[in-house]
């Protein structure tokens, strides 16, 4: 049982960049990032934002720096990690280890798996995750895709539901019970998903809106935040399932594929594949 936090969230979540006060107090509030925040042990927490998925690291990491400062943090460090060497290099392990948050970006989670896979920064990674209580590890899009094991590296929602459509690759292996995908809602990713499914009946399918994520505690207790929703699969009672035999290309079917469809403040328990509705009367989280 891991003791550290994983946050994966769906991608474009809210950065308090909005010029009206309102939208600036509810991201302070309620926001994503918010939770990260508190997560990781409040404002003076060592947050450290690894770019390494994006094509625009300085940008980000120049967002990150501005939305993190607007939640009050004081110490708040970019690690650009460009090569896997990078991923070897004394100043940066050192980095890794007094961090309490990492916080991967977007872009392509094949950068993060390529370059920092398999390296001691992702050894210290793996190990503060498992044994260090109040550690977080959290990601956006390619950031959160990289944090399971079988991990979805592209494929076309335009494509959806024929074999073929996703394309699977290794990822960090954090949490290897699920298969995370991001932008779910906009990008019409349920197909791929499906599929992914399909191929790892076994796994659980987290498909995750944007602005929307889910802090995950002791590697099963699911909590739903953000403005969105997280669309749930479970193949565990697939009745029919012709992944295996069906050549590239061809439709697929899938009977009795378990869907549900959470939002803010519902839980998930991953072991018992269990639901938990927060009341309709809840307050917000």
């Amino acid at each position: 049982m891991a003791k550290g936090t994983l946050i994966p969230i769906g991608g474009n979540e809210d950065k308090g960049i909005e010029d009206h006060e309102q939208y600036t107090l509810e991201f302070i509030e309620e926001g994503i990032l918010y939770h990260v925040v508190k997560e990781a042990g409040g404002t003076n927490a060592k947050i450290v934002v690894i770019p390494t998925a994006s094509s625009i690291p300085e940008e980000v990491g120049e967002n990150y720096l501005e939305a993190f400062s607007t939640l009050g943090c004081k110490n708040v460090t970019i690690l650009d990690i460009k090569t896997k060497e990078d991923s070897e290099k004394e100043e940066a392990i050192a980095t890794v280890k007094s961090a309490n948050c990492i916080m991967f970006s977007g872009g392509d989670q094949s950068k993060i798996t390529d370059k920092i896979g398999g390296t001691t920064i992702h050894n210290i990674l793996k190990d503060r995750y498992q044994n260090e209580e109040g550690f977080v590890i959290a990601g956006t899009s390619a950031g959160a895709m990289a944090m399971s094991d079988e991990m979805i590296a592209g494929g076309s929602a335009s494509e959806a539901f024929v074999k073929g459509a996703v394309v699977m690759y290794k990822g960090l292996g954090l949490i290897p019970n699920l298969v995370i995908d991001t932008h779910f809602i906009r990008r019409g990713r349920f197909g791929r998903q499906s599929e992914a499914i399909a191929k790892h009946p076994n796994l659980i399918g987290f498909g995750l809106a944007e602005d929307t994520g889910i802090i995950i505690k002791n590697g099963n207790d699911c909590t739903v935040i953000g403005s969105g929703m997280i669309i749930v699969f479970d193949g565990s009672k697939l009745t029919h399932n012709n992944e295996k035999v069906l050549p590239e290309g061809t439709p697929m079917t899938m009977a009795n594929l378990t869907v549900h469809v959470l939002s803010n403040g519902d839980q998930y328990d991953i072991k018992n594949r269990k639901v938990t509705v927060l009341p309709i009367e809840a307050p917000f989280i």
